[in-house]
C-alpha cells in the first residue's frame, strides 16, 4: 500500500480541527497524523512526529501562527497551508506567514461549511496533496523578518528621456498560481527604479487579497505596485496587479497610452483573473512588443496565452521546475515547446531586463 501523506493539523478551535480533520481524512491519500491547539504545540509535534504538510491557523492563543511558520522554517522545515480568513487583516498575516516560508493558504469560510463542503474539501485536499510535493524546495524565501519597506525615488523613478523612448513600447505580463506570492517577492525587488517597460500580473487570489499583497509589494519595490483599476494607464515604472474576481485585459485608449480593463468572469474560465486571459489581450495589444512571464503554478492556466505571445512573435520566459514550488503552469508551456526560456528563479530577472 503506498504511503498516505501524514498531516498536522493546527488550530485553537475544536470544531475547525476536527472539520479538517474528516475532510482530509475523506481522501484515502491522506492521514492526519496528530493536532495541535497552538504555535508552541505545533513546534512539539513537527519534531515529534515529523509531518508531511501541516495546516496552520493564523489567530492562536500564546504563539500565533505566524510565529509557529517562522519557528518551524527556520527549525524544522516542513510545508505548511495556512488556514487564512477572508478579511484584510487575515489577508495580511497570510502574505506575512508566506514571506517566512509558508508554501499555500486556504480561505477559512466557516459560513459556507455546509453548503459548499465538496468545493472546500476538494480544494483542501487538493492543496495538501500539492504542498507535500514541495519538500526539498522550500521558501523561496525564508526570512528572520518580513521585508523592510523601501524609500521610492522623489519626483518619479523614470527620466523624461526614458519615458519618450518607452512609452507604451513594451509590456512584460507575469502570470503565476501557487508559490507565486513568495516568487514574485524575488523578483519584483530586483527590477530597477528605471525599469523601461510596463508590468501586468496575474496572481491567482481571492478578491479580498489581491490590495493588501500589491500594497505589500509597494512597500518594498522601487517601481510603484497598485492593484489595477478599470483606466489605470500601463506605463513604464509601473507594475498594475489584476484584482481578485474579475478578468483583466489590456486595451488601446489612443495612439500613446494602453489601459486596463476589467470585466465579470462571462467566460467562465476556471481562474478569475486568468492569466490566458491576460495574455492573450496582450499578444493582441503589443505584438512582437510583449513579453510572457510565466512563474510557479498549479494547472495549465497561461498555456494559451503564452502561445498567443508566440504568434504574435513575442518573447516568452518560464521559471524552471528545480526552483518552482509548483512545477505545473510553467511545465504545460515547455512541453508545448513555447518557452524561449527557461531559467531558474534568480535569472527570470536577468531575462527579463534582456528583452525589454
Amino acid at each position: 500500500m503506498a504511503k498516505t501523506i501524514q498531516v498536522l493539523v493546527v488550530d485553537d478551535s475544536t470544531f475547525m480541527r476536527k472539520s479538517l480533520s474528516a475532510m482530509l481524512t475523506s481522501d484515502s491519500r491522506i492521514t492526519v497524523a496528530g493536532m495541535a491547539r497552538n504555535g508552541e504545540e505545533a513546534i512539539q509535534q513537527v519534531k515529534a512526529l515529523k509531518p508531511d504538510v501541516l495546516t496552520m491557523d493564523v489567530e492562536m492563543p500564546g504563539m500565533n501562527g505566524i510565529e509557529a511558520v517562522r519557528r518551524i522554517m527556520a527549525e524544522c522545515p516542513v510545508p505548511i497551508v495556512m488556514v487564512s480568513s477572508l478579511t484584510t487583516e487575515g489577508a495580511n498575516d497570510t502574505l506575512k506567514a508566506l514571506e517566512y516560508g509558508a508554501v499555500d493558504y486556504i480561505p477559512k469560510q466557516l459560513g459556507d461549511v455546509v453548503i459548499r463542503i465538496f468545493d472546500i474539501r476538494t480544494e483542501l485536499v487538493a492543496k495538501i496533496i500539492t504542498a507535500s510535493q514541495a519538500t526539498g524546495k522550500l521558501a523561496i524565501r525564508r526570512l528572520s523578518q518580513p521585508m523592510a519597506p523601501i524609500v521610492k525615488p522623489v519626483g518619479g523613478a523614470l527620466s523624461a528621456y526614458s519615458v519618450s523612448v518607452t512609452r507604451s513600447n513594451r509590456i512584460v505580463a507575469i502570470g503565476c498560481s501557487t508559490g507565486g506570492p513568495q516568487a514574485l517577492m524575488e523578483v519584483l525587488p530586483m527590477l530597477p527604479a528605471d525599469f523601461p517597460a510596463g508590468i501586468v500580473i496575474v496572481q491567482h487570489m481571492p478578491k479580498s487579497f489581491t490590495k493588501p499583497f500589491a500594497d505589500r509589494m509597494n512597500q518594498i519595490c522601487s517601481l510603484e505596485v497598485k492593484e489595477a483599476v478599470e483606466g489605470d494607464e500601463v506605463k513604464a515604472g509601473r507594475v498594475l496587479i489584476a484584482p481578485g474576481g474579475l478578468q483583466f485585459r489590456v486595451k488601446k485608449k489612443s495612439i500613446t497610452t494602453n489601459v486596463v480593463s476589467l470585466s465579470p468572469n462571462y467566460e467562465n474560465h476556471l481562474h478569475a483573473p486568468a492569466a490566458d486571459i491576460m495574455l492573450q489581450s496582450v499578444a493582441a495589444l503589443y505584438g512582437e512588443r510583449g513579453i510572457g512571464v510565466i512563474l510557479t503554478g498549479m494547472g495549465h492556466d497561461g498555456l494559451e496565452g503564452m502561445k498567443a505571445i508566440k504568434a504574435s512573435k513575442g518573447r516568452t520566459i518560464v521559471q524552471d521546475e528545480k526552483t518552482c514550488i509548483v512545477y505545473g503552469m510553467p511545465k504545460a508551456i515547455v512541453e508545448a515547446g513555447c518557452a524561449d526560456k527557461v531559467v531558474p528563479l534568480p535569472h527570470i530577472v536577468g531575462e527579463i531586463l534582456n528583452m525589454v
